[in-house]
């Protein structure tokens, strides 16, 4: 039996044994409600009305405080002794890596193709919201984290719903804190390994042979496959040996490159395309308020840009805590302040330049799909949009899609480890055997589609947003604590006063476990 036809014969068994069980679980947690005319999604609903309680109850704290984010992610309040193993900026591109990839490209032209240019609008408007939501959950993340023996920082949901519960609730929180710690620790895995790891390994594949001459190219047969699995599985076990250190040092370099890279592309063909930049901006406004073959109309456009949004920042979902709480600080609200950061990133910034590169140049592909022709591939839209001005600028778009793939495979292997080693224990056996069956799942990446449970991993990472954020809103009072003592460090430190020695008398110590 050759390679092709075992990888077939897999995807099949596998899609037929999930197949049921995926779609009982996308019907549940994406149960959608009609809306004049349109289908809203209960989930996405959830997520923007905790960014807009989040958004009111912290004073639009992503407007006022987004001064101050940045000068602490430079490293302004820096303190000597704090635990943790990565500083701001590295915590920052770490999480960043695990929400900016190929959503950010593919998933942005389905929206303003189906929401027509209006969903750009919609989409930034929840981009901000969710700033707010990433902030209160991050903060909980670095005040509740576990600081082990050798050094190591372990966080996340799986931390702070047990013990925050545990805190303001006595023993009925802690009990429930601990079922809920185990479930966030298994939607984590879950959907690292096949949505975080499989599908970004077998999607940035996918766009390598489109431009490598397809099927029949070089890297087009089952051994090209098999090659290139090997190679990623290669790199991301390497790095994954060292940990967050080694994970925040890659990061680092290369988010800032990744995102350049694609940025300076969408530059390019606005640049080029400079005289219709009034009118795209003019186009995506009106289309807001008054979009044009949209189902559902403006409630529409909001809808499939809130979702956009949602599904790409990650915010709420309860997996970027896991990567702030490696950071070096002693006042948990100064890495909430970073995290708001990523939203603005990742939506604001990464989304809108994709959308308003594909509105400017409008290829023709992009065209046929808004007049209702046969759904086409997101990331070929985006392709199509860098085509229009030079023939080679569809390779740097797969140059950007291979970095936002890595980088997200290799982040996501740090939350799986994270929530495996909660499950099983930390012991090395443990470890060695996650990273060898983490490293298998990236090398089946390149061979097997296994889009049933990709679609599984969906729906249980957005489960996880449930549970997630009903413990946020319980544990808000400890977030304002904490932010207010980071303010007033904040005002002493600018006024000159000797902070070195501070210690917040209100925070617990964090909790140090073999």
């Amino acid at each position: 039996m050759s390679l092709d036809s075992f990888t077939d014969s897999v995807d099949e068994a596998v899609s037929g044994f999930f197949e049921p069980i995926a779609k009982w679980l996308g019907d549940v947690v994406f149960y959608s409600v009609p809306v004049n005319g349109t289908e809203l999604p209960l989930i996405v609903a959830w997520l923007v009305i905790a960014g807009l309680v989040f958004s009111a109850g912290f004073g639009l704290i992503q407007i006022r405080k987004f001064p101050l984010a940045l000068k602490v992610v430079r490293g302004k309040y820096d303190e000597k002794g704090s635990a943790g193993e990565v500083n701001h900026f590295q915590a920052l591109t770490a999480a960043v890596s695990g929400t900016v990839g190929l959503g950010n490209i593919a998933g942005v032209a389905v929206a303003v193709s189906i929401g027509g240019p209006g969903a750009t609008f919609w989409m930034i408007l929840c981009g901000l919201l969710g700033m707010a939501t990433k902030f209160v959950e991050v903060t909980l993340g670095v005040k509740y984290r576990e600081v082990h023996a050798d050094g190591s920082v372990s966080g996340g949901p799986m931390h702070y719903l047990p013990k925050g519960l545990a805190e303001r609730f006595g023993a009925r929180g802690k009990t429930l804190g601990k079922v809920l710690a185990v479930l966030a620790s298994a939607f984590v895995l879950f959907f690292g390994l096949f949505g975080g790891n499989l599908f970004q390994v077998n999607q940035s594949y996918a766009q390598l042979v489109s431009v490598t001459g397809g099927e029949d190219g070089v890297i087009g047969g089952s051994a090209g496959a098999l090659f290139f699995g090997i190679l990623v599985a290669a790199l991301v076990g390497i790095v994954l040996l060292g940990g967050i250190r080694s994970i925040a040092s890659v990061t680092s370099k290369l988010v800032p490159a990744m995102a350049g890279i694609y940025i300076v592309a969408c530059l390019v063909v606005i640049l080029v395309n400079v005289s219709a930049v009034p009118s795209a901006i003019s186009t995506i406004i009106e289309g807001a308020f008054n979009p044009q073959g949209v189902a559902g109309g403006v409630l529409g456009a909001l809808i499939i840009g809130f979702k956009r949004a949602a599904f790409s920042n990650e915010a709420g979902l309860g997996s970027a805590p896991i990567a702030h709480s490696a950071v070096k600080t002693k006042h948990p609200a100064s890495e909430g302040l970073v995290a708001l950061l990523e939203p603005f990133i990742d939506t604001v910034i990464i989304c809108t330049m994709t959308a308003l590169t594909i509105v400017i140049a409008n290829p023709a592909s992009y065209v046929e799909l808004r007049n209702g022709g046969e759904s086409i591939g997101g990331v070929t839209i985006t392709s199509d949009a860098f085509a229009t001005v030079l023939p080679w600028f569809p390779y740097i778009l797969t140059i950007a899609v291979m970095l936002f793939a890595i980088s997200t495979v290799l982040t996501w292997g740090y939350y799986c480890m994270k929530a495996w080693t909660h499950l099983f224990g930390r012991s090395k056996a443990s470890e060695i055997t996650f990273k060898v069956m983490y490293t298998l799942v990236a090398v089946a990446g390149s061979l097997l589609t296994l889009q049933t449970l990709i679609d599984m991993a969906d729906a249980v990472l957005f489960m996880l947003a449930v549970i997630n954020i009903i413990g946020l809103y319980l544990l808000a009072p400890v977030v304002k604590r904490e932010l207010n003592n980071f303010l007033d460090f904040v005002r002493r430190r600018d006024a000159g006063q000797d902070t070195e020695a501070d210690e917040d008398e209100d925070q617990e110590p964090v909790k140090t476990t073999v």
